[in-house]
């Protein structure tokens, strides 16, 4: 188990590097290609799309992978005709989620492009876009599949080939495709349409793995009615779907009120014109950088859902507490270094990719609150695995509704930075609300030192070496491009080293050591014990979960 636990690990982690990595380039791409008002207007049409996406997907996803490791913790034979009959009732919910979400994008692509957006060139992006939303919705189902059957190369496979093919067709549409005479609607909708095509080849791609994995998986068995299925999929998918669902909405009103409420403040210097040209520098520059370490971390959260479900509806209350803070205590470690990389090379890196004074400027204000977004996403999964989708829902909200009233009250006010201490502030409530939540339904002991104290120690130590290794490299950062590459490689690796001398002893060695250790057999009873639990818990499957 644990050697597939680190094999499934080390394969996400790999690829979702590889994925972000790809990303990043198209990004860099995008930007030289759309320019400042056109990458504005691509982060504005995808806030739109991303609510339609999370109609489609957000609830379903979560429901498969808890639904699936559920029905499937057992491993008894008896279970996999339910087991199949769950998946083809999770398929059918996808299927009609991805169908409505297809049609109310498409149909409402005019008037939001016209009111939403107050631009009718993002109408055809949204209508081209829509038609992957379907397949989407059917992939989620089914990547959640392989997740609880901790089988995570058929997702990576899929992943990997829909970003290569939507890097490819946007490479053609926007180079060889006659791309350079187009205005800046146009673009985007050729971008889209690549992302729309790019998700119907994945969802393809996904099912034919499905196909095999059944095989294994169901064997011969016809599916077959699981207990309560109806009560169960919808506990889920209301909180989730109605939550993300709304706090998409909320996030895409926020993103529509940004360049409004900007443009209030750069009215002498160009209006909403600028304002989109200073969003698309957030959005579409800096934020997708600091997002992008990441990937490291979210493989993490996405292979620890089944086993947090697992140990919750079992009632093995110290192996989830043990699980929650081992996750918090390597994402305080990870995040700390990140931010402090971002503080520190957040200017040299920004111009060296984005040729972007005010890209790199975010970068740095942002750094340092890194530990806290990232805190709120691994949180956030630990939380939908443990059944706690109302609370996540609630915090959400009241998040949003944070935000907004920040931005209608501070933008018009104090620009784009009145919009950082926005982000700020939305991270420490978050941060602060979903963590206290997890750690109350776990029952898990606050240990501000083992999570925050030490690993922020170890970042400021780190960050003091990285303005020193700065200094040193002052001549290469103002070289040419390949130059400027090799300053921020050498004080990336100079500043990570600094950061594992100093965490080591601080605690960073021990959670490694015991992470790579081989684990304790059970004890007979022990294993006995939770053999008469696990079928307790599976001779109630219709009554109330854990």
């Amino acid at each position: 188990m644990r050697q597939s636990y680190l094999k499934n690990a080390a394969l996400m982690t790999g690829a979702d590097v590889v994925l972000r990595l790809a990303g990043m380039g198209l990004r860099i791409y995008l930007a030289q290609a759309l320019g400042g008002e056109g990458m504005g207007l691509y982060q504005l049409v995808l806030a739109v799309y991303a609510l339609f996406v999370t109609l489609a997907t957000a609830g379903v996803s979560v429901a498969a992978t808890r639904l699936m490791a559920e029905e499937l913790s057992t491993g008894e034979i008896a279970h996999r005709a339910a087991a199949r009959g769950m998946l083809v009732r999770l398929l059918w919910a996808g299927a009609a989620l991805g169908t409505l979400a297809w049609a109310a994008q498409f149909g409402l692509a005019g008037p939001a492009a016209r009111w939403w957006l107050g631009d009718a060139r993002a109408a055809a992006a949204l209508r081209l876009s829509s038609f992957g939303l379907p397949w989407m919705a059917v992939a989620a189902v089914l990547r959640g599949f392989f997740i609880a059957r901790r089988r995570v190369a058929p997702n990576v496979v899929s992943q990997l080939a829909e970003q290569a093919l939507r890097i490819g067709v946007i490479c053609v549409l926007l180079e060889r495709g006659g791309g350079k005479g187009l205005d800046d609607g146009a673009k985007c909708a050729a971008v889209l349409a690549a992302t729309a095509l790019s998700e119907i080849f994945s969802a393809l791609w996904v099912g034919a793995f499905y196909l095999r994995e059944a095989r294994r998986c169901f064997g011969g068995v016809r599916p077959a009615r699981p207990a309560d299925p109806a009560r169960r999929l919808w506990e889920i998918l209301w909180p989730v779907e109605g939550g993300r669902c709304l706090a998409s909405a909320l996030h895409t009103a926020e993103n529509l009120l940004v360049p409004a409420c900007l443009a209030l403040y750069l009215w002498e210097q160009g209006g909403r014109s600028a304002a989109v040209a200073q969003y698309g520098s957030l959005k579409g520059m800096a934020l997708p950088l600091l997002t992008f370490p990441f990937g490291l971390l979210g493989s993490l959260s996405v292979l620890l859902m089944p086993e947090i479900t697992q140990a919750h509806i079992r009632g093995e209350g110290k192996r989830l507490s043990a699980l929650i803070d081992r996750m918090l205590r390597l994402t305080g470690y990870f995040s700390a270094l990140a931010g402090a990389v971002f503080w520190v090379w957040g200017g040299p890196l920004a111009a060296a990719l984005y040729d972007s004074a005010e890209a790199g400027f975010y970068l740095h204000i942002l750094g340092p609150a890194m530990p806290l977004m990232y805190f709120e996403s691994m949180v956030d999964g630990a939380m939908k695995g443990m059944g706690e989708q109302k609370a996540a829902f609630r915090y959400s909200v009241w998040d949003s509704v944070l935000r907004i009233a920040g931005v209608v009250l501070l933008l018009p006010r104090f620009g784009m930075a009145g919009f950082l201490f926005v982000i700020l502030l939305s991270s420490c409530y978050t941060c602060a609300a979903n963590t206290g939540r997890l750690l109350a339904a776990s029952r898990t002991a606050f240990r501000p030192f083992r999570w925050l104290g030490a690993p922020g120690l170890a970042g400021l130590l780190s960050a003091g070496a990285g303005m020193l290794l700065r200094q040193g490299t002052g001549s290469l950062l103002a070289g040419a491009l390949p130059a400027r590459l090799g300053a921020l490689a050498l004080g990336g690796v100079g500043m990570s080293l600094i950061f594992l001398l100093a965490a080591w002893p601080l605690g960073l060695g021990e959670e490694l050591k015991a992470a790579l250790a081989r684990p304790k057999p059970p004890e007979p009873h022990e294993k006995n014990s939770k053999t008469r639990r696990t079928r307790k818990i599976s001779g109630h499957r219709g009554g109330k979960r854990v």
